[in-house]
This record gives structure tokens, C-alpha cells and sequence, in this order.
């Protein structure tokens, strides 16, 4: 699975090389800039599916996947219109962080509609976009093409739903040509987790586990964005995800593993994982197999079964970030105290 929120509650059910920037490295993307007179300045942005040329100043933009649209809004362009999170959402049926941010400013909610394998072509067009925004996502080269034909379509660097972090925004940025408002934005979102970061931190090992059903165990990589965030926050990765490459399934940003290999994660020091529900966790804590790893068996285990909150520690963009950390350092502190006792 890539574990995106359109996978989540598949996933959860069951359980219950990169686009650098012009700006970053020659040769990838044209840089784009907004002058000093408000003009435009054209860009071409290659990506893992073809080419968008973005030769005007985009003003109705359509976001897909996770994370556009929160940065887009952070760079002062509220979308007309988002794929839909079901996963996370709240009982507005938005993701709250989008919520909340967008009553702050008092801007128009985007209009929602149904993304992924079943992405509603015919509500896109109904917004009339001028650009598609959909870096970090699933879209296949069908879909792809089929959106090309309405607007310029931004898709992922290499495979699906992989990109990092910093990347994402440097992206978004160039395309909607605010490149130094992005860097920005980076430097922004780097401070702020540096500044959740705590020193004791710094020799704590961790995994970021999953399963895809029972007796499975998916292990997910070092850079991958909800890894990344606790990285970030001075926790070390257990050095037994290198290990793990070789059972890497693409698009994913994770390993797949038996059960039976639960072994491999004997030396990490907490286990960050989510669920569905409570049933769930009982249901995948009662394998034994499971139960037996130490971070486990110890309650060293940093989980939870809400929804947004899973969401957005799993994502690391301007929104995000802050209204996760909250949440996040308290859950954290509890799973290190057992490390004591």
C-alpha cells in the first residue's frame, strides 16, 4: 500500500529519483517567478508523467492527493476545489486543519469530490481549473491525460504517492509562482520542528509500522513524510530499515514483512503504528507474534485511532505541522516513560 489517506481506511480495514527544483539543482524545472510588477513568468515542471507548461498566472487551482491543497493555501491560493479526505475529516467534512485556517482567513471553503481510482473527472471540469495540483498522489497516466486536456496537471516526480516533504512544497511553489515564498514556508515548518525537539530525544530509537491485514507487518522508510515528522522531532530511525530495502514495494514508501519477522524490530525503542478503531488494536495486539515485540510488549507504543490526527502526522506541510505537534510531543513523552519502568 502507499499508505495515503485514500489507502487508510482500506488499509485500516484490512487490519482492520526525486523532482528537484531549478531552484534546488539545474536542469529539472524552469524556474518560475512572480515579478515585481505581478507579472508571470512561464515554468515547465517535468514529472514522472509528462510535462506541465504553466504559462499564466494560475487562479483557479484544483489540488489531488494529500498535501496540495494545504500548501497552496499557505502560499495565498485557496483551491476551488480538493479531493475529498474521508479519512480524517471532521463533522464539517473537511480536514479540520483546513477548516479551521480557512474560517481564520474567512475564505470560501473548495468544493470536495471523489478522487483516487474513482477521481470524478466531470466535477473537475465543472471548477474550470487553471492548474492541477497533485505532486504527492496516485494519479495514473490515464488520468493524467484526461487532465491534461483541462488544465496543466502537476503530477509526482517519479512513482506514486512519493515525494518528500520539502520537495512537495518547492513544487507547489514553482507552480504557482511563489518560489521564494515556498522556501519560506520550508524554512518555516524545519523551525518549527526543530523547536519541538527535545534533546532526550536523541538516542531513542523508532519504527513506523503498519499492517495489511493480519499477519502482516509493513515497516515504512526513512524519508517518508509521517517518518520524517518524528524524525524531525530528534528520535533516531532504527538502523534495521536500511535492512528492509530489498522488500521495498514501490509507490509505497515501506517494506513488507512477515509476522514471523517480527524479530527485526527487537531494538527499536518505540513502535509508531495507527489503527481504525479500538476493536482493531485488539484484534491486531492479540496476535502473539505482535505482542511479542518488545516496544509492544512494553507499551512503548505511539498509536492512535484518530482519524485526523493519523492524517496529519502523516503528512508535513504548513498546517499540518502545527496542529499535529500539539498532539503529537505528549504521545511521544508517554511512549519513552515506559522505556523506564
Amino acid at each position: 500500500m502507499p499508505i495515503s489517506y485514500r489507502r487508510l481506511p482500506a488499509v485500516a480495514a484490512a487490519l482492520g529519483a526525486s523532482l528537484i527544483l531549478a531552484s534546488c539543482s539545474a536542469g529539472t524545472t524552469d524556474d518560475a517567478d512572480t515579478g515585481a510588477d505581478g507579472s508571470f513568468e512561464p515554468v515547465t515542471i517535468p514529472h514522472a508523467l509528462g510535462e506541465a507548461e504553466i504559462t499564466e498566472q494560475p487562479e483557479r487551482v484544483v489540488t489531488l492527493g494529500m498535501g496540495s491543497a494545504e500548501t497552496a493555501i499557505a502560499l495565498g491560493t485557496v483551491p476551488v476545489g480538493m479531493e475529498e479526505y474521508p479519512w480524517g475529516s471532521d463533522e464539517t467534512g473537511y480536514l479540520p486543519w483546513v477548516h479551521e485556517e480557512l474560517e481564520r482567513q474567512g475564505a470560501e471553503l473548495p468544493e470536495q469530490f471523489t478522487g483516487s481510482t474513482e477521481l470524478d473527472v466531470e466535477a473537475v471540469v465543472a471548477l474550470e481549473p487553471d492548474l492541477i495540483l497533485a505532486p504527492w498522489s496516485g494519479v495514473t497516466q490515464e488520468q493524467h491525460d484526461l487532465l491534461t486536456e483541462i488544465a496543466p496537471t502537476v503530477a509526482y516526480p517519479e512513482v506514486p504517492w512519493t515525494i518528500t516533504w520539502d520537495e512537495q512544497i518547492e513544487t507547489i511553489g514553482a507552480a504557482l509562482g511563489r518560489p521564494e515564498e515556498a522556501a519560506a514556508l520550508v524554512d518555516d515548518v524545519e523551525n518549527q520542528l526543530a523547536d519541538a525537539a527535545k534533546p532526550e530525544y536523541a538516542d531513542v530509537t523508532f519504527s513506523y509500522i503498519y499492517n495489511n491485514g493480519l499477519g502482516t507487518l509493513g515497516v515504512f522508510m526513512k524519508d517518508e513524510q509521517r517518518v520524517a515528522m518524528v524524525r524531525a522531532l530528534g528520535l533516531t530511525v532504527d538502523p534495521v530499515v536500511d535492512e528492509l530495502e530489498q522488500y521495498e514495494i514501490e509507490g509505497t514508501d515501506s517494506a513488507m514483512v512477515t509476522l514471523e519477522e517480527a524479530d527485526l524490530l527487537d531494538d527499536s525503542d518505540l513502535v509508531f503504528t495507527f489503527y481504525t478503531d479500538q476493536k482493531n488494536r485488539a484484534e491486531i495486539e492479540a496476535q502473539p507474534l505482535y505482542a511479542r515485540i518488545p516496544a509492544v510488549e512494553r507499551g512503548s507504543v505511539v498509536a492512535s485511532e484518530d482519524q485526523s490526527f493519523v492524517t496529519a502526522s502523516s503528512i508535513i506541510n504548513p498546517l499540518t505541522v502545527p496542529w499535529a505537534l500539539e498532539r503529537y510531543v505528549p504521545v511521544i513523552d508517554e511512549a519513552i516513560a515506559q522505556l523506564d519502568e
